[in-house]
């Protein structure tokens, strides 16, 4: 019965994805950019983390063919700098006319609903560009079929693999914290969308915990009505369920056995996704500490920088100039995380 309530929610889904499709695109959403027909474009930024970022200035870049290995798409900012979804991109939005947070969450967009092919933000390469993920050579697409859901990432977050949940008992995936966002309109692949935050689902993944967590585009028509995970389920019946069930089995046709999840397979709330948020936003502040840190002490020897922390984790982070120039912004989302919190307990 779920599957078909939520047939008849992506029947509505898809006629307003086509409607927008329709539309043009403002200059601060996603466009492709210029295509570098197969060669590289050399990146302008370097590791540098300037101003504060919004979605309303940011574009992309493709560069390489479409299907092949090769191919990356880079955020651009206004200035036609190339820019870090994963680090420059604070965890809140920020209105660019007054600088102040407008209490949304910032998602980034890898895998847009009602497609297969497995992007994700390379978090190992230089300005963390989206790639299409490939194994031994081959690119990768979800065998299942089409996701459901807008799937992607909320920066300047990481998943510690030498954190272990107390109630999970596993430590996190050693990636940025996976959303799925929920709401009827197609997001593109690297478009930044603010979100509402509604709840979260901790699956198990090979010995990993791997949390999702579930958000709302804070256009949506939905949006005004879902302030908590209980609302999902009391207004949108058997979308959690199915979200749930993907994730379950999509890896099933690669031969492997189905995920479990945590919490006896339970959505948890709002207040309780907050919390995981705040944890996965200060683990990828120690990340980047450490590098700096490291880079720190190299400077005071006058030799190059071990890297040891970065590197134990193989992963691309920026360097100690960077850091000290958005040192407000990172106080600014722990502050915002910390309200967040706060006004969640008290609800």
């Amino acid at each position: 019965m779920f599957l078909l309530r939520f047939a008849a929610y992506s029947a509505i889904a898809l006629g307003v994805a086509e409607a927008a499709s329709a539309a043009p695109l403002r200059p601060s959403m996603v466009s492709t950019g210029a295509i570098s027909a197969g060669r590289l474009i050399p990146l302008r930024g370097g590791s540098s983390m300037k101003r504060a970022l919004s979605h309303e200035n940011l574009g992309a870049e493709v560069q390489g063919h479409d299907d092949t290995l090769e191919q990356r798409i880079y955020a651009k900012d206004d200035t036609d700098e190339h820019r870090s979804l994963w680090h420059d991109l604070p965890l809140f939005e920020v209105d660019i006319g007054s600088g102040k947070p407008t209490g949304f969450v910032n998602f980034v967009c890898e895998i847009p609903k009602y497609t297969r092919k497995k992007f994700e933000i390379a978090t190992k390469e230089p300005m963390n560009p989206i790639k299409q993920d490939e194994k031994k050579g081959q690119l990768r697409s979800f065998k299942k079929g089409d996701i459901y859901f807008n799937y992607g990432c909320f920066p300047r977050t990481w998943e510690d693999p030498d954190f272990v949940h107390p109630d999970v008992g596993v430590g996190g995936d050693n990636d940025p914290l996976d959303v799925c966002e929920i709401g009827l309109r197609q997001i593109k692949t690297c478009q930044v969308r603010p979100v509402k935050v509604l709840g979260v689902l901790c699956m198990i993944d090979e010995g990993e915990a791997d949390w999702k967590v579930i958000a709302i585009d804070k256009e949506d028509p939905w949006a005004d009505k879902l302030n908590d995970i209980s609302d999902v389920e009391k207004l949108l019946p058997g979308t959690l369920d199915v979200v749930r069930e993907w994730f379950r089995t999509y890896k099933v046709p690669d031969g492997k056995p189905e995920n479990k999840f945590a919490f006896d397979e339970k959505f948890m709330d709002r207040a309780f996704c907050l919390t995981v948020m705040h944890e996965t936003h200060r683990a990828w502040a120690r990340l980047v500490k450490g590098n700096v840190e490291e880079e720190e002490a190299a400077k005071k020897e006058d030799k190059p920088a071990a890297r040891k922390f970065t590197m134990k984790r193989n992963l691309s982070v920026p360097a100690l100039d960077a850091m000290k120039q958005v040192e407000g912004s990172l106080l600014e989302d722990e502050a915002r995380l910390t309200e967040a919190m706060n006004k969640a307990a008290i609800g």
